[in-house]
């Protein structure tokens, strides 16, 4: 188990560097060091030999070449060659060490932990089924891309009648659902009809065009009968005047929508989706161990929170399969972990294929370091179920969703997965946004002070109020945002969809 309840409770200030475990062969600089500088970690003065970045780690113990380098407690590579203490450690001397699939071994089933009685709240809009949406909107969802415009035009027009109480006309437009075959199609086919269900979306229309792939017949059997009384559908080859017909069935729509209101729940009707991206070496640090703090808040609440970025699991996934509460749902952890790889290997692409340059630039040197640092989002969270890509969530607790790293494609199927606001980890921002209010929690200072526009919260003063304090400061900016405060990217009406393209086009 990582190191994540303890960190940072008692750091001394001003704090320079910082090190998990008396375990690890490196430290962490929180600022740009000079070389020749001197620092303490652990009680032992470290005379510097390289100028550390912000972010970038050096050597605490000498490294022998060929041997394991260790950070959270765990080998995030292996040396290139002898690593001296107050050397830089970084790609230039430590390689990864992942390779193809692995044999996985069962060892027993962790125990679900009893739900206790949260008395944190939100306000949200409360479904029939029994689902909450944190928002009250009504979403235009092309079957093909042909009619993406369509519907970008019919959204806003119907903004421009949307009553008070209706919180926006989306259209997400997306370029697939033709051309394409098989288990592709399909693919395409479940998001979109998966991300009608969610519970944000309180009145949805189907766009199709008529003679794609995405046939709207088929697309509707996906949807429950149950489901379909805030459904409405349209066919745009079928109409003589497809905008007109549109925005008719948009007043219909609105016509329903109208009578929603905002009911105070638990914090247990929560649906939390985590999710990183432009990290940096204080990701692991803040963000994302704050992050996995708000996912045990709401699955210890009674809620469900899903995990998905499965390449950004290699050379983690025991922290998760120990977490396994059957071995069916192991199987399907390490089954779908192995998948994956597969899925690289037969593309002719390396497992380790990852971290992007503007990860390694923050100071994530390997796949196994971005990974240790990037499962910390799901908390210590039993691991209850796995689900496909395009399928939702059944279960409450943590669930790990089939998706690859790509923010749009993942935060798009964290939406899909039935995710009513997500929290988007980062230390160097992006302004990208989902269906849902996409939450961005800045890893430093540097980068909360420069975006302003971008960034919800700044995970950055954990390491000034430690991590209960900044927890409850972020637990409360989230119960504010489900409760119909904007966040950052709806604001700035970033909200689009990626779709996981993964076969032959036509």
């Amino acid at each position: 188990m990582l190191y994540r309840r303890a960190m940072v409770e008692t750091l001394s200030k001003p704090v320079t560097v910082m090190r998990i475990s008396a375990e690890d062969h490196v430290a962490v600089a929180l600022q740009p060091l000079e070389a020749g500088t001197e620092v303490v970690v652990d009680g032992q003065a470290i005379h510097l030999r390289d100028a550390i970045p912000a972010g970038h780690k050096f050597a605490v113990l000498p490294i022998a070449a060929g041997s394991p380098v260790r950070r959270y407690r765990a080998p995030i590579g292996l040396a290139t060659r002898d690593i001296a203490v107050g050397e830089h450690v970084h790609v230039h001397n430590v390689h990864t060490a992942l390779s193809g699939e692995k044999a996985y071994a069962f060892s027993g089933a962790r125990t679900e932990e009893h739900k206790a009685q949260s008395s944190r709240s939100f306000r949200g809009y409360v479904r029939p089924d029994g689902s909450v949406g944190t928002r009250n909107e009504l979403w235009i969802l092309p079957t093909v891309g042909c009619v993406g415009r369509l519907g970008e035009r019919l959204a806003a027009k119907g903004n421009l009648r949307s009553p008070a109480n209706v919180d926006g006309v989306h259209a997400f437009n997306h370029p697939f659902g033709c051309s394409q075959l098989g288990a592709d199609l399909d693919g395409t086919a479940a998001v979109i009809a998966s991300l009608a269900l969610n519970p944000n979306a309180g009145g949805v229309l189907l766009l199709g065009l008529g003679c794609e792939s995405n046939q709207l017949e088929e697309l509707l059997k996906r949807i429950p009968e149950d489901r379909r009384h805030r459904l409405r559908v349209l066919r745009a080859q079928s109409e003589s005047d497809e905008f007109a017909a549109g925005e008719a069935l948009i007043d219909e729509l609105l016509g329903l929508m109208v009578e929603d209101r905002r009911e105070e729940v638990s914090l247990s009707k929560l649906r939390l989706g985590v999710k990183c991206g432009g990290s940096d070496a204080m990701s692991g640090l803040t963000a994302n161990p704050l992050i996995g703090l708000m996912a045990d808040a709401v699955t210890e609440a009674g809620g469900a929170a899903i995990l998905t970025e499965i390449p950004e699991i290699f050379g983690a996934e025991n922290l998760l399969l120990e977490r396994a509460t059957s071995e069916e749902v192991f199987d399907k952890l390490s089954g779908l972990v192995n998948s994956f790889k597969r899925y690289f290997i037969e593309n002719g692409e390396p497992v380790s294929e990852n971290p992007s340059p503007g990860n390694i630039a923050g100071g994530i040197t390997t796949l196994e370091e971005k990974s240790l640092g990037a499962v910390q989002k799901g908390g210590l969270a039993p691991v209850c179920d796995v689900i496909g890509y395009g399928e939702r969530i059944s279960t409450t607790g943590l669930t790990v969703l089939e998706a690859p790293g790509n923010d749009a494609v993942s935060t798009t199927a964290l939406a899909a997965a039935g995710a009513t606001i997500t929290l988007f980890s980062t230390g160097r921002g992006t302004p990208l946004g989902s269906p849902v209010p996409t939450m961005k929690i800045a890893s430093n200072h540097s980068l909360a002070e420069r975006k302003p526009g971008w960034i919800d919260f700044d995970a950055g003063l954990v390491l000034e109020k430690g991590m209960a304090g900044a927890a409850d400061l972020l637990l409360d900016r989230i119960i504010a945002v489900a409760s119909g405060e904007p966040a950052r990217n709806e604001s700035n009406d970033e909200r689009a969809i990626g779709i996981w393209k993964r076969g032959v086009t036509l």
